[in-house]
């Protein structure tokens, strides 16, 4: 499944203006994720921080990161796709630079999450963060 540039998500946000119909948008937006492999849902690929079961694999390739990740929420799993959409191939340096949650703000999405599902979205950016600064590492 191919993932949609960040531009064009954000386009379709601005075209509806019902929090029901933005809701509806962003489980229609899990359902582009890329299926996690069952055996890729280890303790290491969970995401810890968030409330429901979310796991990350982090695949580099001529130093850009590409993502397979899940959840248990459809609502996450959309959340997820927005996130994944920002952060695909980018090097490691571009996704430190990258403000993923200002994107959510702008959106208004941080505003309609719970504190719950806010909290999951930072350790979900801070673990892609991680990763990227796992690999500046060892270069």
């Amino acid at each position: 499944m191919s993932t949609l540039q960040i531009s064009e998500i954000i386009e379709n946000f601005e075209l509806l203006d019902d929090w029901e119909d933005r809701y509806r948008y962003l489980i229609e937006l899990g359902k582009t994720l890329e299926p996690l492999p069952e055996e890729a849902r280890t303790p290491v690929n969970k995401v810890q921080g968030c409330v429901s079961q979310v796991w990350l694999v982090t695949h580099w390739q001529n130093g850009r990161a590409s993502f397979v990740c899940d959840s248990d929420a459809f609502i996450v799993r959309g959340l997820l796709a927005i996130l994944v959409s920002v952060y695909s191939n980018h090097t490691a340096p571009e996704i430190l630079a990258i403000d993923a949650l200002q994107i959510f703000r702008d959106l208004q999405l941080q505003e309609h999450l719970t504190p719950q599902r806010s909290n999951g979205l930072k350790s979900f950016v801070e673990r892609i963060r991680h990763d990227a600064r796992q690999v500046l590492a060892a270069t």
